[in-house]
């Protein structure tokens, strides 16, 4: 099992104990990542793509004029999302632009609270969905590999992280965690038990959910929660971990194992912290890294 940390300055793998391995990507800021089977996918310096293989680098395209925001990896594709709300797929050493994406129903109402553009902020999948997460702008569903696309909760929602699981589809909103059991066409809302309900990430360990939530946007009171994944309301994790982080725990910046053996998240201010019991206790397993941008847990 390794936990890899993805960071301004490369990316930085642990063991389930905290011991470090040698950094990857040395130097370069890296965005983005995302597992294929063994292998990985990953962005460095804004718009490159990387592939490793074992612990071998290979570069494998640039994204010219746009930044790589996320990276999802289904049975078929290789898809990558960037700034301004793009998607592309992987096609050899190149980026081909899915161009059903950009005429996807709904875009014209896409916007940030801020004025610039939206981004393509997470990805997930389960069995043939993909699951693209804009923000903001919602989640959209294709089913036939970016043919096709489906709006499916409210764009106001506020999302900043999708994850899948069980066949459930989980978004971290700006409200609380909403769930999805019928691909994306209902939405139920989790708060109960948050004690600020501004949600940034979101991932299933075991039979349990974790959500990191804060007061909003520039954070305070944040902390990791945890849920049933069925239902039901969450309790604030204690055991191990400060009262509270002043920073939001990022989207894509918590993580586990499927199975519920392990769990970890990364901060901004370069601390990590891991968990045997799906959540339940944590120690922390390295400090005085770069600030955090991905965590990334692996058997």
């Amino acid at each position: 099992m390794r936990v890899l940390v993805a960071s301004r300055e490369g990316l930085h793998p642990f063991d389930d104990r905290g011991a470090a391995g040698s950094v990857q990507l040395a130097g370069r800021a890296v965005p983005a990542l995302a597992p294929n089977g063994p292998e990985l996918w990953a962005a460095a310096d804004g718009s490159q793509l990387w592939h490793a293989s074992g612990d071998e680098w290979d570069h494998v395209a640039d994204l010219a004029g746009l930044r790589i925001t996320s990276i999802a990896t289904t049975d078929a594709d290789v898809f990558v999302g960037s700034s301004e709300a793009h998607l592309f797929r992987v096609v050899g050493d190149r980026l081909e632009p899915v161009g059903a994406f950009d005429r996807a129903d709904g875009r014209s109402s896409w916007y940030t609270p801020w004025g610039g553009p939206p981004e393509t902020r997470s990805l997930s999948e389960w069995d043939d969905d993909l699951y693209v997460n804009v923000h903001v702008g919602g989640i959209l569903r294709t089913d036939d590999r970016g043919e096709h696309w489906t709006p499916t909760i409210d764009i106001d929602a506020d999302v900043h992280q999708v994850a899948t699981a069980e066949g459930l589809v989980l978004a971290a909103c700006a409200g609380g965690l909403a769930v999805s059991g019928d691909r994306g066409a209902t939405w139920t809302l989790r708060a109960e038990g948050l004690e600020a309900p501004y949600s940034r990430a979101v991932t299933v360990c075991g039979d349990a959910v974790l959500v990191s939530a804060s007061n909003g946007p520039r954070g305070g009171r944040s902390a990791v929660y945890r849920g049933a994944l069925a239902n039901g309301g969450f309790e604030r994790c204690r055991d191990g971990l400060p009262e509270w982080f002043d920073d939001n725990i990022d989207s894509s910046c918590l993580d586990a194992l499927p199975d519920g053996s392990f769990a970890a998240f990364g901060t901004s201010d370069g601390r990590l912290f891991g968990s045997r019991d799906a959540g339940s206790s944590w120690i922390e397993l390295a400090t005085g890294l770069p600030a955090v941008r991905r965590v990334l847990v692996s058997p």
